[in-house]
C-alpha cells in the first residue's frame, strides 16, 4: 500500500482522505482537532495536528510518505505546493490559490514532480473534458456553468458555502477573465448576469467569474467562459454589499484595531453561509464544447447533477471536487500519468485513456457526467 498525506482535513480534504484510504495508508494533516477527530477510527486513516501555514515545516511533514494531497484554503494553497516541490513529492492540488499555477513550472521540473493542480470539479474536471475534445477537434467555443447549491432556499443569502466563506468572496471579488474572439477580456467579477433553466432545479442566475485560469495560457480556442451559478437574487446582494465596501481588504481603524472589513464579512457569513452536517446540497455543472469535428459542426453537451450522498454523510461539493483529485492521484500512483512539471487538468484530458479513467471512477462512485452530440 502507497503511503499518502492529505494537507487539510476539511470538508473535501476528508472526503479525499477516507477515498484514498479504501487502497492506501493515509495521514491527515490540520490545525483543526475537530476535523482530524472525524476521521478517527477509520482503517488506513492516521491523523496528525499541524500549523500548515508554516510552511518550512511542510516538507518534514511529508518526508515519508509517497504523494501529496493539497487541500489547504486558497490563500496558503501557492506556498504549499511550492514547499511540497522543493521536497521533491508529487502533488495532487485542490487550494485554487489566486497566482498562475505555471509559474511553478520551472521548480517542478528541476525537482522531477508531477504537480497536478486545480482537480477538481471547475477548474477540474471542464479542464479535463474540454482538454480530451482539443485533441480531436477545431474547437470554437467553451463555457462552462457550474454552481453548488443548497436544497433549502433559506433568505436572505440562499446558499451555504461548501469551502470557507473567504475563498468564497474571493471568487466575488476578483477580476473575471474570459476569451472572446482570441482577445483576453477583463471584467469585474458577477458581471453579466444571465438567467438560465434546468430542468432538475429550474432557473439559476450566472455571472462572471475568474475560473478559466490556466486555460487562458494553454488552450488556443477563440472563444472560452467559465460562469458560476446561484439561485437568482443572490448575486443583485453580494454587489450591494460589494459596493458599500464590505469585501475591502483596505484596513480600517476601529477604535485601536486595524481591521479589514473582508475579514469581518467573512467572519459574519460564517454562520450564515456554514455547511452543517446533514444539510442537503447538490452540484450542478453545464459544459458546452462547440468547434468542427472531421469536417463536420458538432456540439458536445455535458451535464451533472450530483447530491449530498445520504449514505456516506458526504457534501456533493466533496465528491465532485474530491474524487476527481483523487482519481488523478490514483492516476499518479498506477503511473498512468508521469507528466512532470505543473500539470493543470486539462494535460490530463490529452490522453484519452487518462479521461476514460477519470470518468469511471467518479462513475463508481455515483458522479456521472451525462453527454449530448448534437451535429449541425
Amino acid at each position: 500500500m502507497k503511503k499518502i498525506a492529505v494537507l487539510g482535513a476539511g470538508m473535501v480534504g476528508s472526503a479525499m482522505a477516507r477515498d484514498l484510504s479504501k487502497k492506501n495508508l493515509v495521514c491527515s494533516f490540520d490545525i483543526n482537532i475537530e476535523n482530524l477527530n472525524s476521521l478517527n477510527g477509520i482503517e488506513n486513516i492516521s491523523t496528525h495536528q499541524a500549523d500548515l501555514s508554516r510552511y518550512d515545516d511542510i516538507p518534514e511533514l511529508i518526508r515519508d510518505y509517497d504523494l501529496v494531497i493539497g487541500a489547504v484554503p486558497g490563500f496558503m494553497g501557492y506556498r504549499t505546493v511550492e514547499k511540497v516541490i522543493e521536497a521533491k513529492k508529487n502533488i495532487v492540488d485542490i487550494s485554487f490559490f489566486p497566482e498562475n499555477c505555471l509559474a511553478l513550472d520551472s521548480l517542478a521540473r528541476e525537482a522531477g514532480v508531477i504537480a497536478i493542480v486545480d482537480c477538481g470539479v471547475a477548474p477540474g474536471m471542464g479542464n479535463i473534458l474540454l482538454g480530451y475534445h482539443n485533441a480531436k477537434m477545431d474547437i470554437q467555443h467553451f463555457e462552462c456553468l457550474v454552481g453548488g447549491l443548497p436544497f433549502e432556499r433559506r433568505m436572505p443569502f440562499q446558499y451555504k458555502a461548501p469551502f470557507s466563506p473567504v475563498d468564497v468572496l474571493e471568487e466575488y471579488t476578483r477580476p473575471a477573465r474570459y476569451v472572446e474572439n482570441g482577445n483576453i477580456i477583463t471584467r469585474t467579477a458577477m458581471s453579466d448576469l444571465e438567467y438560465v433553466d434546468f430542468t432538475t432545479v429550474g432557473t439559476l442566475e450566472s455571472f462572471n467569474s475568474d475560473g478559466l485560469r490556466s486555460l487562458i495560457y494553454t488552450m488556443k480556442i477563440p472563444n472560452m467562459k467559465e460562469k458560476t451559478l446561484r439561485y437568482p437574487g443572490h448575486i443583485r446582494l453580494m454587489c450591494d454589499l460589494r459596493d458599500a465596501g464590505f469585501f475591502s481588504s483596505q484596513e480600517i481603524q476601529m477604535g485601536k484595531a486595524a481591521l479589514r472589513p473582508i475579514d469581518f464579512t467573512s467572519k459574519i457569513l460564517f454562520d450564515s453561509w456554514k455547511l452543517n452536517p446533514g444539510d442537503k446540497e447538490f452540484t450542478i455543472m453545464r459544459i458546452t464544447i462547440d468547434g468542427t469535428e472531421s469536417g463536420n459542426a458538432v456540439s458536445y453537451i455535458y451535464n451533472l447533477f450530483d447530491e449530498y450522498d445520504e449514505v456516506t454523510s458526504i457534501s456533493s461539493m466533496a465528491r465532485t471536487t474530491g474524487y476527481t483529485a483523487t482519481a488523478a492521484a490514483e492516476l499518479i500512483l498506477q503511473n498512468k500519468f508521469n507528466r512532470i512539471g505543473i500539470s493543470p487538468p486539462e494535460f490530463i484530458g490529452e490522453s484519452e485513456l487518462a479521461t476514460k479513467f477519470i470518468l469511471d471512477y467518479l462513475a463508481e462512485r455515483n458522479v456521472n457526467y451525462k453527454l449530448s452530440i448534437v451535429n449541425y
